[in-house]
């Protein structure tokens, strides 16, 4: 038997197991589709669109991570990375303001670790900050903060373009 008949023997055969297993196999019904997320309303007209990109870095034993940000003007966003020594946790998302870019890093509080972060606004860096957060026994019950890296803007800032102003008769007061 030649070399060419071989191949087209063997491609025959290969091709007949393939149409018969995907005879063979049972697809799922599908569910019903969850509804769509409702999209983000557009920015108004004439305003300017700016990529922010997070990054969260802990050096050391930091179980527990824990990293927010603003994921857009109105919305906070968290996760739970596993922040191992030289591993950078990213994210990227858009802001209409810039100013209202902001993260924090938590890790439990038994641990320590030296605790990075950095704020990238169309691909330049607009806030950098490191804080090292010693080991403890013992909960601190008087800093509430600890084990905690605030950097940006804080992430409970209401949105000033969100709050609305007084009204009423106190308003004029």
């Amino acid at each position: 038997m030649s070399l060419s008949r071989r191949r087209r023997l063997a491609a025959a055969v290969g091709g007949a197991i393939v149409l018969a297993g995907s005879q063979l196999t049972v697809s799922p019904a599908d569910a019903d589709p969850a509804p769509p997320s409702p999209a983000p309303p557009p920015p108004p007209a004439g305003e300017v669109l700016h990529n922010v990109t997070y990054r969260a870095r802990a050096d050391g034993t930091s179980r527990g991570a824990v990293v927010a940000y603003k994921i857009d003007d109105t919305n906070v966003n968290s996760d739970q990375p596993t922040l191992l020594p030289g591993v950078t946790f990213e994210v990227n998302t858009v802001l209409t303001d810039p100013e209202q870019a902001g993260m924090e890093i938590s890790i439990q509080w038994p641990y320590g670790s030296n605790l990075h972060c950095e704020i990238l606004v169309d691909d330049q860096t607009v806030t950098q900050a490191d804080q090292f957060i010693a080991p403890r026994l013992f909960h601190p019950r008087d800093d509430p903060l600890y084990g905690t890296l605030q950097c940006g803007a804080p992430l409970n800032k209401p949105n000033p373009a969100q709050v609305a102003p007084p009204s009423g008769p106190d308003a004029a007061a």
